[in-house]
């Protein structure tokens, strides 16, 4: 039986409530994909953005895990799937908060796994390049509307003349949709 659960990962009443929510917390299967973004000069950025990134896509990823890894260890069994980044592999000019917290996923999956194999829970990295989206659309308006005073005017420059038109090129000729990654 597949059953899809909506919750705030953040939220770690949310979390323990969604769990809850499933007879025995019996879960066979977690995909974990909450995630956030960000581009932009680092100066331009603030704290409670950057730290907003970390706890979504890293802590995020951590209390869905410390959640159903116990019960998955006790019947030796179990996957975990995790959508990370490419930007957990290579960081990407100007997404600096985001591929340090995709390298944290994969850090922490990486770690977790030689554990988990011993239970026979599985953990799988899905590591998607450009796919196109409303978060890669909305990260998009979001940076063409940021304030770049807080930087030089050659880095804001090169921002949104360079990365960001040639984004938009990138996402439209190598995006993939959500499909595609699916296959």
């Amino acid at each position: 039986t597949l059953e899809i659960k909506e919750l705030d990962v953040c939220d770690e009443g949310s979390v323990r409530a969604c769990l809850d929510s499933i007879p025995e917390r019996h879960v066979d299967i977690l995909v974990s994909n909450a995630g956030v973004g960000m581009a932009g000069p680092l100066e331009c950025q603030s704290l409670a953005a950057m730290q907003n990134i970390m706890d979504t896509n890293f802590f995020g990823l951590v209390r869905l895990v410390k959640e159903v890894l116990p019960d998955m260890k006790r019947r030796r069994g179990g996957h975990i799937v995790v959508i990370s980044s490419i930007m957990g592999l290579q960081g990407i000019v100007f997404n600096d908060i985001y591929a340090a917290s995709k390298f944290a996923v994969e850090g922490f999956c990486e770690s977790l796994v030689v554990q988990a194999l011993r239970f026979n829970v599985a953990i799988s990295l899905v590591e998607p390049g450009p796919v196109t989206t409303e978060f890669e659309t909305k990260l998009y308006e979001e940076a063409k509307r940021a304030d770049y005073s807080r930087t030089d005017p050659e880095t804001a420059d090169i921002f949104t003349n360079l990365y960001l038109r040639n984004s938009r090129d990138v996402f439209a000729s190598l995006g993939q949709t959500p499909e595609d990654i699916a296959e």
